[in-house]
């Protein structure tokens, strides 16, 4: 509901379905923004090629993933090769390249950042940014769909919803 509207109205939409929410009243709200689904829901349903693939409280389908730990390096210059060379150099941390000069760290154990920044500068890269990040619920869904984060970006963006 708030696809291609300013910041003040789509801040007085989401109240307008929180309030009735609050008070018991049910509220079906279709959307492809998940990070607002993840905001204003309980209960979510993923559906793909309209059918339900999954359908279960916000808190039970981060769960499983919540033993994860994901940390986000922003660069402002990336060095060539990176990712085969991050694999090679740190076993059992996987990495992915979002590009934008974002690399994405997913391990079972905490994930010492430290290492990860050095090895990244001493290739010839410019760390600007590295942070923990939680798992979102588009984490979640691009696990039990195996639709394509990059895909449901390009959606997003033609459809006026991000960068």
């Amino acid at each position: 509901p708030t696809t291609g509207i300013d910041v003040a109205s789509a801040r007085q939409l989401r109240q307008l379905i929180s309030e009735p929410h609050k008070s018991g009243t049910t509220v079906f709200l279709t959307t492809h923004y998940i990070e607002e689904a993840e905001r204003l829901c309980d209960r979510i349903a993923f559906i793909v090629s309209g059918r339900i693939v999954r359908i279960d409280s916000v808190e039970n389908l981060v769960q499983p993933i919540q033993e994860r730990h994901v940390v986000q390096i922003a660069c402002s210059k990336i060095p060539e090769e990176i990712h085969g060379k991050l694999s090679q150099s740190f076993a059992g941390i996987g990495f992915t390249t979002l590009g934008q000069g974002l690399i994405r760290v997913e391990a079972d154990q905490p994930v010492r950042v430290g290492p990860l920044i050095r090895y990244i500068e001493d290739q010839g890269g410019e760390v600007a940014e590295a942070r923990r990040m939680r798992p979102s619920l588009e984490d979640i869904f691009v696990r039990i769909t195996g639709i394509e984060a990059d895909a449901m970006r390009r959606e997003k963006e033609k459809k006026g919803g991000g960068k």
